[in-house]
């Protein structure tokens, strides 16, 4: 507890302290409420697609910006020609200044599909760069963002058009799918399974289920209004993540958002904890910025946005919550270290009781909204990733905020001027 002796001070810090400590559990309380939410009060939730007659299909762009993706491209191309449950549409990768053998392959896949684009950027110059110039190109009204190792269920284009054909679906800007892994090979990869159903997915639904917008899309694949890119003048490309800062571009814009659940698209994870760290910060990253970005907007215009407000207030708690729970964890440590070398051995058994008892709420809220997920999210399909829950807590939280503290400052340079939007494809590895 805070004690300094000045009373309204102590009596302030201690309750932002108390909220910081139970923080994640409040948000899987809130989370659930969501969830409930989305269920029964969401308008825009469909449970029933309605096909799309051939001759009615919109035509769609399939956009891939791609580097260095020579293991698993040839592989996303050829499902994404053959596999689909639709007619009208083309693919159009953006080749961004890859320097392994993606185009080579590129050239060769050009002569087997008709329906098939390339365009090649010379330089790296990152994934928004290369969307921009893709829009440039695209012949769809709607442009489905998609990367290299992702491929959408067969139905997923039809489904989309279900969202924005209705009479109320005009203003919709984009409509983002429902996560799942392809390569669940390891502990890291199978547990991003459990974040992806209770994290991700139990966020979305609520977001949309109570505020009518998210805070993020997926970047992996998603499905674009054409006309609401160029509205909010396409991506940001001096930032980390291009699908966080667009969706707030979109909502501070007027434009809605919507969150398809019941679209499911597979996506290769990091398998390793380097390639999780990795992923981590920029995602990490790309959230800081949005924060710094939209701040004081939201704040100085409260009434005007008032959905983003509550988004605002979660980030805050969130970025705040990453630096005091890593400056918690140095301060432990180094005490238990300290204990037991002055053989102060109570101490360290009360330190070690009293961080059991915290971890122990923190499971107790994350099996709550875990299972809630996993029933909700493949009708209870996948309820046997609980038991990577024990797993995910002790390692995701330690990289997620050990992540946001480090991207902290880099985040701040990319808001004044010295981002950069270049990337680094991940290390692919094919999966059957």
């Amino acid at each position: 507890m805070i004690n300094t002796g000045i009373t309204t001070f102590d009596s302030v810090a201690n309750i932002l302290l108390l909220i910081l400590i139970a923080y994640p559990i409040l948000g899987s309380f809130c989370w659930l409420i969501g969830i409930v939410c989305y269920q029964f009060l969401y308008s825009h939730r469909i449970t029933k697609f309605k096909k799309i007659d051939k001759s009615a299909e919109p035509f769609v762009t399939i956009m891939i910006p791609a580097h260095n993706e020579e293991i698993m491209i040839e592989h996303t191309i050829n499902y994404l020609m053959n596999d689909l449950n639709y007619s009208h549409y083309e693919v159009l990768v953006i080749d961004d200044g890859s320097t392994d053998h993606t185009p080579l392959i590129l050239k060769r896949l050009m002569d087997k599909y008709d329906n098939l684009k390339v365009i090649k950027i010379e330089k790296n110059q990152g994934k928004a760069h290369a969307f921009n110039i893709g829009v440039a190109f695209a012949k769809g009204e709607f442009i489905l963002s998609n990367d290299a190792d992702t491929i959408p269920e067969p139905d997923a284009l039809w489904k989309y058009m279900n969202y924005f054909n209705t009479s109320d679906g005009q203003n919709i800007a984009a409509v983002t799918a429902n996560m799942d892994v392809q390569n669940r090979d390891t502990i890291i990869s199978k547990s991003q399974t459990v974040e992806f159903a209770s994290i991700i997915g139990i966020i979305k639904r609520s977001q949309i289920g109570v505020f009518g917008n998210m805070y993020a899309y997926s970047g992996a694949n998603t499905m674009y209004r054409r006309d609401a890119l160029i509205d909010v003048g396409l991506f940001r490309q001096d930032r980390a993540t291009e699908d966080i800062s667009i969706a707030w571009d979109h909502q501070t814009s007027g434009w809605s958002t919507v969150f398809a659940p019941n679209i499911v698209f597979y996506m290769n994870v990091p398998d390793n904890l380097k390639g999780l760290y990795k992923q981590r910060k920029r995602w990490a990253k790309g959230g800081a910025e949005v924060w710094l970005t939209n701040f004081w907007k939201i704040v100085l215009h409260p009434i005007h946005f008032t959905r983003q407000v509550a988004f605002m207030i979660d980030q805050t708690f969130s970025i705040t919550w990453s630096f005091f729970y890593f400056i918690s964890l140095l301060l432990f440590v180094g005490s238990i270290f300290r204990f037991a070398f002055t053989g102060d051995l109570k101490q360290v058994i009360y330190l070690f009781a009293m961080s059991f008892v915290f971890i122990t709420f923190e499971m107790f809220a994350g099996f709550l909204q875990l299972g809630a997920a996993l029933i909700v999210d493949g009708s209870g399909q996948k309820l046997k990733y609980l038991l990577f829950m024990p797993f995910y807590t002790l390692v995701y939280w330690q990289v997620n905020s050990v992540a946001v503290v480090t991207t902290f400052i880099p985040a701040i340079r990319s808001i004044m001027g010295h981002g950069s939007g270049t990337w680094e494809s991940p290390k692919r590895h094919m999966h059957s």
